[in-house]
């Protein structure tokens, strides 16, 4: 549901949850009952019961009888109360494994208070509390390792969820949709033209999965129409953490800081501006050309598209609390996402990518915001060399993964880690194109003149000792001999 909490809505879907027959496995009612072990395990159970039955959220409602469902109010004040020193939500949230969103919300009905907590659901694996796993069978909690079938049920359901398909609004007025979804980008996007009357709009949104109808005759705002198109990404709850942060930093380290900005708005209808935003902060280098002076830019601007665009379409969605990041340095630029790829880093190049959002990467490279499967990182290795820049990193660290550009240094410069990665990216490039490493092609790579066609024989004995790159044929003689990357197999006898 969209972010904005008000006292009328809460009311509403208090009312509309007393509505239902019976407590559900997705919803609990109870009147004062505040043992924080038991609130502990219910969180547990209903977000794996949610996962289970296809919710986006469960309820656990206090101040309700769970015969009648009358509003009964309730002396619970979760805000108060504290286990040793620390605060309920604070000690529940780390016993919580792995992390899900959960929130407590107080609200008086019918004049009478009543505490509504709201749980999302289990993603991937289980929710464990304080080392258990709990299930709500019927209306009653359970330990799951006693429900085996529950138990196979559940990890099928999680591995048919993807992200794009979970719900970030529910219920939501056809009024609502256009008001929180920047629509005209979506058709500006696809080259169309904006449809006449608001049916229309809403049936492509529709037919995009961006929206989906609901059983109560509105609609529900998918994650994929959220994250794409949200005016505000604060707006929805699944999403509101996954906005793309920008520091500018002085110098070559983190510790001052002197500009920061949050790009609010979806990845697809905000990426020109981001991007805008970004190239505004880089720093330029200052070259004569035919006898004019002009500033130009310390990185080349494809291969910051590509990599922000990698950036947003890769990460994985389900790490609670973080989004990815550009942190701009006087010699770097350092792109980070959260989760770890699917593809090592080793053979970003070569492989196609693998992600875990491949319906959002679908709808970003028809908006041709990002280059199709598997010509990504290789045009921002091209755009690298073609500057003559030292090579990109690709890394991996504390479940993120990094992509730093760094500025221009001479190769007189440059340490063995910087030249071994650079001969390894060259021969990776040249093997997508068909084409090999050679003495020539390295001293096009770095600007050697031919005559000092021995600096760049010294480069490849420095890369092929470390492993990074092998004789295509190490029977030819050393004037043709041709590289390939360490993985690549040559057929015997060379071509």
């Amino acid at each position: 549901m969209a972010m904005d909490r008000t006292s009328e809505y809460l009311v509403g879907l208090v009312n509309e949850l007393r509505k239902l027959p019976k407590e559900t496995e997705f919803v609990e009612f109870k009147h004062n009952n505040d043992d924080h072990q038991e609130i502990g395990e219910y969180l547990s159970a209903l977000a794996n019961s949610a996962a289970l039955s296809g919710k986006s959220q469960a309820y656990l409602i206090w101040g309700i009888d769970d015969q009648t469902h009358e509003v009964v109010g309730t002396t619970f004040l979760p805000a108060a109360k504290k286990i040793g020193n620390e605060e309920l939500e604070s000690w529940l949230l780390h016993l919580l494994e792995p992390k899900i969103d959960f929130d407590f919300y107080t609200v008086e009905v019918d004049s009478r208070p009543v505490v509504l907590l709201e749980i999302g659901r289990a993603f991937r694996h289980p929710v464990r509390f304080s080392g258990q796993e709990y299930i709500r069978i019927g209306s009653y909690k359970k330990k799951l390792k006693d429900f085996p079938e529950k138990e196979r049920k559940l990890w099928r359901a999680f591995d048919k969820t993807h992200f794009e398909d979970g719900l970030a609004a529910e219920h939501v007025s056809a009024d609502e949709v256009l008001r929180l979804l920047d629509y005209p980008a979506f058709f500006d996007l696809l080259e169309q033209p904006l449809p006449a009357d608001r049916s229309g709009i809403l049936e492509a949104l529709a037919d995009e999965g961006l929206i989906r109808s609901c059983d109560a005759g509105d609609w529900d705002i998918t994650n994929l129409g959220a994250v794409l198109f949200a005016k505000r990404l604060d707006d929805f709850r699944s999403v509101q953490r996954k906005s793309m942060r920008v520091i500018k930093y002085r110098g070559t380290s983190r510790v001052e800081t002197l500009k920061e900005q949050v790009e609010d708005k979806g990845y697809a209808s905000g990426f020109e501006r981001l991007i805008a935003f970004i190239n505004g902060l880089l720093p330029s280098n200052e070259v004569i050309e035919q006898a004019l002076r002009k500033t130009v830019p310390m990185f080349p601007e494809l291969a910051i598209r590509e990599l922000v665009a990698n950036a947003l379409i890769h990460q994985d969605f389900f790490v609670m609390g973080a989004g990815p990041m550009v942190e701009i340095f006087d010699d770097r630029i350092e792109i980070t996402n959260p989760g770890e790829p699917l593809v090592d880093t080793q053979r970003f190049v070569d492989t196609p990518p693998k992600s875990r959002n491949e319906i959002l990467a679908s709808l970003m490279r028809r908006f041709r915001i990002c280059e199709e499967r598997g010509s990504g990182i290789d045009k921002v290795v091209f755009q690298v060399e073609f500057f003559q820049l030292p090579a990109p990193l690709f890394e991996v660290t504390g479940g993120f993964t990094r992509a730093v550009l760094f500025s221009h240094i001479a190769l007189t410069d440059m340490d063995k880690n910087d030249r071994v990665r650079a001969c390894y990216l060259h021969a990776c490039l040249k093997y997508v194109m068909r084409r090999y490493l050679t003495n020539t092609s390295l001293r096009e790579r770095f600007g050697i003149d031919e005559k000092n066609s021995a600096v760049a024989s010294r480069l490849i004995k420095e890369a092929v000792e470390a492993g990074a790159i092998a004789p295509y044929d190490s029977t030819a003689s050393k004037k043709y001999m041709k590289y390939v990357p360490w993985w690549a197999t040559a057929p015997k006898g060379g071509q």
